[in-house]
């Protein structure tokens, strides 16, 4: 008789054998922003400032401007969410931020929404989205404008169509960046 490591093994065909158990969810929750969030925020964003044009800044964003930004928008009580894991790790972030300083535009926002890099593709954005939105018409906002990058942002696009944003224009070659030109795509919802 052969040792055991040489002998033939048979497989059951694929509709016979026992089914794997699936991926575990990926798990996370969504609350308010926090000062002490701040810091993680901070490093997400800074990462698609310096890998890619979905933000069309070019220099690192810093605390000090960041917790500006952070208490304006808890003067106006508009949402700031944070998505954290499990442990306490922040994933990503959703906020809304005055479209313009102009007291006409005051019931009209741009969001943001922004996952740390292992967070994407897994639901997160979406998890947000729906968050943000009820939290904006809660706060009183009656118009979402969202300013996508024209490249490297399908996905992006693809999930405010999917919210009911609707494209509304498009401005060619408005930003430069790595050296090429970039436009954006306008997108617009409601929450009448």
């Amino acid at each position: 008789m052969l040792p055991e490591e040489y002998q033939p093994r048979r497989r059951m065909p694929a509709w016979l054998r026992p089914k794997t158990a699936p991926e575990p969810a990926f798990a996370f929750s969504i609350r308010g922003a926090q000062v002490e969030d701040l810091p993680y925020v901070l490093a997400i964003y800074n990462h698609y400032v310096a890998n890619s044009t979905v933000t069309f800044d070019e220099s690192p964003m810093t605390l000090k401007d960041l917790r500006s930004k952070f208490q304006h928008l808890m003067k106006l009580g508009f949402p700031f969410l944070i998505a954290e894991s499990p442990s306490g790790d922040v994933l990503g972030y959703a906020y809304v931020y005055p479209w313009k300083e102009k007291a006409a535009y005051r019931f009209t926002v741009e969001n943001s929404i922004y996952l740390g890099p292992a967070a994407t593709g897994k639901g997160l954005g979406r998890a947000l989205m729906a968050t943000l939105i009820e939290e904006a018409r809660a706060a009183g906002i009656k118009e979402i404008v969202a300013v996508i990058a024209d490249v490297g942002a399908d996905a992006s696009i693809r999930m405010h169509k999917s919210f009911g944003f609707k494209e509304i224009g498009r401005l060619g070659k408005v930003g430069f960046k790595f050296g090429r030109w970039l436009g954006t795509v306008l997108m617009q919802k409601s929450l009448k």
